[in-house]
């Protein structure tokens, strides 16, 4: 990458994504050895601060530092002396003064990870901020699909769901358009952005329509903690409309994949025997996670030059 942080996909350019793609092939086929382990990042410090809770990008990012032989710490805000009052400056500015070689960050308040690495000396990774971007999540499905489909380029991407609270839905979109995929987004007119066209999207409000010769398929998660109002009748009359299932599934194409950031709301945006079935990439993406993951941290922090299996 072209700079020390990665705060988005946004402003990367296809060269960067696909290098980083490239990288994490490596690593992906590393971590399936009896030894999963290398000495790229040894004597390097990497500190996980997650303002949310969090399962899956928290662990592979640890999972991730550590295979790369860093020494990896991992900062509870509920453990924290953020509970005594300290503030999110004071907090970051403590740690760097620890000297870490990078700060993996996700917080509830949009715009965070840029906040933070205009003040901090540290390398930033944005894991989420609010409802802005999460750039290795969207690396991560990229890798999934192009593992799957065996290729980026051209394909038809549909977004169903909570997309105007979705960072998910933003950093995809975004790195999608670069290998000039289609992407379509689905859901209800509550849950989408305004302007959400200039997202570089097509915009529907029928499954059958958004998911007609779709080669990909995402359903994201309703995000209850985000919500504000009665911006939904209910989950049962969404799952009904807008949950991904055998019904709206079958409108896509025969070979479609299904994707799913986690974690599952089963039997609202996502129906569990679609989620276990063939079609379903969701543990691949979970896989692919460590590899990206490592592929960010070697970049930022070893350098794009150095072996990635050192």
């Amino acid at each position: 990458m072209s700079t020390r942080h990665l705060l988005g996909i946004e402003g990367l350019t296809r060269g960067e994504v696909e290098r980083l793609l490239d990288l994490a092939s490596v690593f992906f086929e590393a971590n399936r050895q009896p030894t999963r382990k290398a000495a790229t990042l040894r004597g390097k410090g990497v500190i996980n601060v997650f303002y949310e809770a969090s399962t899956r990008t928290r662990t592979s990012f640890e999972l991730a530092g550590k295979r790369l032989s860093a020494d990896v710490v991992n900062i509870s805000t509920a453990t924290s002396s953020v509970t005594k009052g300290e503030t999110l400056r004071d907090t970051l500015e403590t740690l760097q003064a620890m000297r870490p070689d990078l700060i993996v960050i996700r917080h509830p308040a949009s715009g965070a990870a840029q906040w933070i690495a205009e003040r901090l000396h540290t390398s930033v990774v944005n894991a989420g901020d609010g409802a802005h971007e999460h750039p290795t999540q969207a690396l991560l499905d990229a890798f999934t699909i192009r593992r799957r489909k065996g290729k980026l380029d051209g394909l038809v991407v549909t977004i169903c769901g909570d997309v105007a609270h979705s960072r998910v839905a933003r950093s995809n979109a975004m790195l999608l358009r670069l290998f000039g995929c289609e992407v379509r987004v689905v859901g209800p007119r509550t849950l989408m952005p305004a302007e959400v066209e200039s997202l570089g999207v097509r915009a529907f409000d029928r499954m059958e329509s958004a998911l007609e010769g779709a080669d990909v398929v995402m359903a994201l998660r309703i995000q209850l903690e985000r919500i504000e109002g009665a911006l939904l009748p209910s989950l049962r009359e969404y799952s009904k409309t807008f949950g991904v299932g055998p019904r709206t599934i079958a409108f896509a194409k025969p070979d479609a994949i299904v994707l799913h950031p986690g974690p599952m709301n089963r039997g609202v945006e996502i129906d569990g025997g679609l989620a276990d079935g063939p079609a379903s990439a969701v543990l691949d993406q979970v896989e692919s996670g460590v590899a990206i993951r490592m592929a960010v941290l070697h970049d930022l922090i070893a350098g794009p030059g150095a072996a990635p299996l050192a």
